[in-house]
């Protein structure tokens, strides 16, 4: 009977120290646009590493596309029920996530913008992300020095009406190129005014892409300048060049600087790209969310992650990487 007794006891003890186990490990969030968009894929990766790194339990889930606010509201309800203390969002509509948002921190939790910023940018605790208008300005500062003075015809491929990333890049390219353009803050395109061609909306798909500069081209076959939200849109840009004969006559900037984009800066598909770290925004949302779960404290505000301009060729005048060091560099992995 005290054998018995004895193992009870044992198991009993075991048990409990095991609920305290898993009572104590910190579950953290973290809810992206989209699953198949390799930006996100990459961002995951960021934050299961960290995540086993400092022992916490990681709930991901995704919208079911760029712009999928409905999914990404489920997702955040889904996570506080689950126990999330901490949950780190790349917000696919600005302010209709506001009062999931709100809903959230009510409760108790710490909520995190990756990469894109909400509207306003006060309703999350701290944004980890890359200053989207530095990375437009560079690209564009880079393409007005390679169109060695020949006069631009533009086209735009952009993300989609009223995101916050997408106005930043773009108004960022027209500034960065010498065009007249909105500021930082502003989430309406510039285009009219500063003399773009043609504007497109890509939603940063190389189909729709590929769309958009099928349909810019009909517009105005003499375009020679090709600005994309990110690097699938401009694969996209690329394939409708080529089938059109155009693609050796256009210069065409991008920004994310994906292991896949950088190739196709080596490659001569895209002539300079602004590259950017999500895994670096997600391991260190996991980290604040690790130490927010243990101590209490949050983060606040704007962590800007940084930016690199990733070129085949340097050009007089503007700061660039070479394509060895984005492909080493790129979004975060060494």
């Amino acid at each position: 009977m005290k054998k018995i007794a004895s193992t009870f006891v044992f198991t009993a003890l075991t048990l409990a120290v095991g609920a305290a186990a898993a009572q104590a490990q910190p579950v953290i969030g973290l809810i992206t646009k989209t699953e198949s968009n390799p930006f996100f894929v990459k961002m995951k990766e960021g934050a299961d590493a960290e995540a086993k790194k400092l022992g916490a339990k990681l709930i991901a889930a995704a919208g079911k596309t760029d712009g999928d606010n409905a999914g990404q509201v489920t997702a955040m309800e889904n996570m506080i029920a689950a126990g999330a203390k901490t949950i780190l969002i790349t917000p696919s509509d600005a302010k209709a996530i506001i009062p999931a948002i709100k809903k959230a921190q009510a409760a108790g939790v710490m909520v995190i913008a990756l990469d894109s910023p909400t509207d306003p940018a006060t309703a999350v605790d701290a944004l980890f992300a890359t200053d989207n208008y530095k990375a437009g300005v560079l690209i564009g500062e880079y393409a007005k020095v390679a169109m060695a003075g020949k006069k631009p015809v533009i086209a735009t491929l952009d993300l989609f009406p009223g995101h916050p990333v997408g106005a930043q890049r773009h108004n960022g390219f027209l500034k960065g190129f010498g065009l007249t353009a909105p500021d930082a803050k502003s989430n309406d395109l510039g285009g009219a005014k500063a003399g773009v061609a043609c504007m497109a909306d890509s939603f940063g798909d190389a189909a729709k892409g590929q769309t958009g500069m099928e349909n810019c081209l009909q517009k105005n076959p003499g375009i020679n300048l090709v600005y994309t939200i990110n690097e699938p849109a401009a694969a996209g840009a690329y394939k409708a060049l080529k089938a059109a004969g155009k693609e050796k006559d256009v210069v065409i900037v991008s920004v994310d600087g994906g292991c896949a984009g950088i190739k196709d800066v080596g490659a001569g598909v895209i002539t300079a790209t602004s590259q950017q770290y999500p895994l670096k925004m997600a391991s260190m949302g996991v980290a604040a969310g690790v130490e927010y779960a243990k101590t209490g404290k949050k983060v606040s505000g704007y962590v800007d992650t940084g930016v690199t301009l990733i070129a085949a060729k340097a050009v007089k005048g503007v700061d660039s990487k070479d394509v060895k060091m984005g492909t080493d560099l790129c979004w975060g992995n060494k």
